[in-house]
């Protein structure tokens, strides 16, 4: 009986983006890991009757290789202490648990069940979403539905399928346009749900470690600024005429400060800012330089869900500067900037 924490990654991505895919794959590879899967459905049809073929009453299906299936049509909670309950019991064997969400999901809902249950919380842990996005079909859905464009500010790592079907200037433009809705989330171009385990598993992109990963580029420029030069080598790709035609109601901001945030006053803003405005805060994270201690405050949180923690040293010679990042709809950048900035010490 293995102990600790049980890792969950939440699957997220639009209808055909190839979640089906890379499941399969990842329910077949030959990894050695047992991994429990629960189909996330509301109702609608089944995706994937070929490889979960349920039995209704029971709607837990144990695989050739080991691994198992669960398809929920009730309280997500329920079904993973279900789940949990089983393997204490001796009565099914797992390392890690993969929500596949559907396509029309937010993946927001999901990912609080983690932090808002104390036996959910005591007993796994969510190690990371991954957002699937199709290149050929991405750009229409981001227009058309903001469920597609919250499963992109939600995401710890972004996964472009469908890249062979589009030119390279298109899968640029639609990998720029997700940079900005989401400076966070590393991309990764996938080819037929061909990822390595390693990419997919224990990324840590969750949980409150001292790296805040952001495209050190994204840093650099201004948002409205979409002139300047990528690693470009022609000019053609540079100009992303798309940002004009539609601008994205989920945006990301950079807040950094090498001043120290007041303790007392950051709490008060930040509590105050999540009242307000949290069900349009889809992610939030940050390393921050905090008056009163030597190490590292890293806080984050999923709508008005927050959480921090105390981070290693700041190490000889470093130098201390808060950096936060915001994801959410239509997030007032001025208010929050302000805010933060009359937090400093």
């Amino acid at each position: 009986m293995t102990q600790g924490p049980i890792p969950a990654t939440i699957l997220t991505g639009f209808l055909g983006s190839g979640k089906t895919t890379l499941l399969k794959r990842v329910l077949n590879e030959p990894h050695g890991q047992k991994i429990a899967v629960i189909e996330n459905e509301f109702g609608e049809e089944n995706i994937d009757n070929d490889i979960l073929v349920a039995d209704t009453k029971e709607q837990i299906v144990q695989m050739s290789n080991g691994c198992i299936c669960c398809t929920i049509r009730e309280d997500l909670r329920t079904a993973l202490a279900d789940l949990a309950a089983r393997r204490r019991k001796g009565e099914l064997q797992f390392d890690r648990v993969v929500i596949e969400t559907t396509g029309l999901a937010d993946p927001g809902p999901v990912a609080q069940t983690f932090f808002m249950d104390d036996e959910i919380a005591e007993t796994y842990l969510l190690d990371s979403i991954l957002t699937l996005v199709d290149a050929k079909h991405g750009d229409q859905q981001l227009d058309q539905r903001q469920e597609a464009r919250r499963q992109v500010g939600f995401a710890d790592q972004i996964f472009i399928s469908k890249t062979d079907l589009v030119d390279e200037a298109a899968v640029e433009a639609l990998s720029h346009r997700l940079k900005h809705m989401n400076p966070r989330a590393p991309q990764r171009r996938v080819h037929f749900g061909e990822v390595p385990i390693a990419e997919v598993f224990d990324l840590r992109g969750f949980n409150l470690n001292a790296k805040l990963e952001i495209d050190p580029d994204f840093l650099k420029e201004d948002a409205h600024d979409h002139s300047h030069h990528h690693d470009h080598d022609h000019g053609e790709h540079c100009d992303h005429p798309h940002h004009h035609h539609h601008d994205d109601d989920v945006k990301s901001f950079v807040f950094r400060s090498d001043r120290p945030f007041n303790p007392a006053k950051l709490e008060d803003f930040l509590g105050t800012i999540v009242q307000i405005y949290g069900p349009r805060m889809l992610r939030y994270k940050g390393v921050l330089y905090m008056q009163g201690t030597d190490r590292k405050v890293v806080f984050q949180g999923v709508h008005q869900l927050m959480g921090s923690d105390l981070g290693p040293k700041w190490a000889e010679g470093e130098p201390k500067v808060s950096k936060m990042v915001f994801i959410g709809i239509d997030l007032p950048k001025d208010i929050f900037t302000q805010g933060l900035q009359q937090c400093l010490a």
